[in-house]
């Protein structure tokens, strides 16, 4: 009997459905990420309150990230990503009814942004850790599953900015929240009926797990400690995301208030943007796995920084930088796909979850900061030299693959260095932080 006769018949529809609700999920953050700076700076006309509140929706994040990795193992990802986005929708579906009853002061909505954050990253953990055993499933290369999770990620991404900009420009920021809630509440729903009969997406078994929560925990933080490749991604990327947090939550949508026409305007950049990643990351999936993955990485990374800061620092419209954006966007549309395959290639399954955990937690780390640096300098110093400072930043931090060997590793990733085998227990064992980074 043939190696293929033995293999489980082709399954397509899990990994389909988990493209279908993160690209519902993405697109609800999306509204979120243009709804709530327009309605923040149209609400008290301070960027620095809208860096505020990009602080308080993304500083739960890393701490659930940092903590959240043993808890998706206990009570399922399915589980898990169907009780993160209805709280989602439930904490952005209260800022319109609260704000419609005048019931709703600064505090308020910084805390309903917070509990949002709080639970949006066990979601796209959950999800995002489905994808090697649902692509395994479906018969589909990892290269190609990742680049098309990344595609519609992209996609969404790009939908809800388009929709997102015109809502505001008809109906207001309020009813980008409203379809924002909608659009989590749909994505649950997707999850919660398409996943359970799916052995991956089910609660881990009590007698798999290693030991107590603080040992399964302290094991994905060793690991990463332990892999020099990954603790380089994530160090990079943590610096880089928290620089795009300043351009997409404060210093785009300052400047389009303030020079290039409006949220229409904002819709259409960020719909540009999303545009060419799309297309990037589908012309990855395509070719990908024929390219050496270090160089592309490099080159596109240097590509979708400095040039979009430049541009916008120096100019007043919006063409240019319509121009501009889905060229960069093309190289931005690798670049998900290619850290997804090096991760999902070097982490074990056994820990994927603990590891791909602490790894979101690192690099977010910088996130819920960036907003609000982003708008204190551009409310001190002016939006053109806070464009020249973040931009500034983001080119030397993506010179790291040019000037540390480690990187090159990219293209002959395995296996990472071996996590000791446990047996389970059934009484708590004693966290150990050695490796903790």
């Amino acid at each position: 009997m043939t190696a293929d006769a033995l293999a489980p018949p082709r399954d397509r529809r899990p990994l389909a459905l988990t493209l279908a609700a993160n690209t519902v999920s993405i697109t609800g953050n999306a509204l979120t990420l243009i709804g709530v700076p327009w309605f923040v700076l149209q609400t008290t006309g301070s960027a620095t309150r809208a860096g505020v509140v990009a602080l308080c929706a993304t500083l739960p994040v890393v701490v659930s990230a940092l903590f959240g990795g043993p808890l998706i193992d206990r009570i399922g990802r399915r589980r898990a990503s169907v009780l993160s986005d209805l709280v989602c929708a439930a904490a952005v579906g209260a800022v319109p009814l609260l704000h419609r009853l005048d019931l709703l002061p600064f505090w308020l909505l910084c805390a309903l942004m917070g509990t949002s954050g709080l639970f949006h990253a066990p979601g796209e953990t959950s999800r995002s850790s489905l994808l090697p055993a649902l692509a395994a499933r479906a018969h589909t290369p990892m290269t190609r599953a990742a680049s098309l999770y990344d595609g519609v990620s992209r996609g969404a991404r790009m939908l809800g900015a388009a929709l997102g900009g015109v809502l505001i420009a008809v109906l207001g920021p309020t009813s980008v929240l409203v379809l924002d809630a909608a659009t989590f509440t749909l994505s649950a729903l997707l999850m919660a009926y398409g996943f359970r009969h799916v052995p991956e997406a089910q609660p881990l078994p009590r007698n798999a797990r290693t030991g107590s929560y603080r040992a399964e925990l302290a094991e994905g933080y060793r690991y990463l400690a332990r892999t020099p490749l990954l603790l380089a991604i994530c160090a990079m990327v943590m610096v880089t995301n928290g620089l795009d947090q300043g351009w997409s939550a404060v210093l785009l949508p300052s400047h389009a208030a303030t020079h290039l026409g409006g949220a229409t305007q904002l819709g259409m950049l960020s719909a540009l943007w999303g545009a060419g990643a799309l297309t990037g990351t589908f012309l990855y999936a395509a070719f990908g796995h024929r390219l050496p993955r270090w160089p592309v990485f490099t080159v596109c990374f240097l590509l979708i920084g400095a040039p979009r800061f430049a541009t916008a620092a120096f100019t007043d419209t919006a063409l240019p930088l319509a121009v501009l954006l889905p060229l960069t966007g093309l190289g931005a549309g690798a670049l998900n796909p290619i850290l997804s395959t090096v991760t999902f290639e070097t982490v074990p399954e056994r820990l994927r979850t603990r590891v791909l955990g602490a790894t979101t937690a690192a690099v977010l780390l910088t996130t819920p900061l960036g907003g609000l640096f982003a708008g204190l300098i551009t409310d001190h110093l002016g939006l053109r030299t806070a464009f020249l400072v973040v931009g500034t930043g983001y080119f030397l931090a993506t010179l790291s693959p040019l000037v540390f060997r480690v990187w090159r590793t990219m293209d002959r990733t395995g296996p990472g260095p071996a996590a000791p085998e446990r047996k389970p227990v059934d009484t708590p064992a004693p966290a150990r932080s050695d490796g903790a980074p």
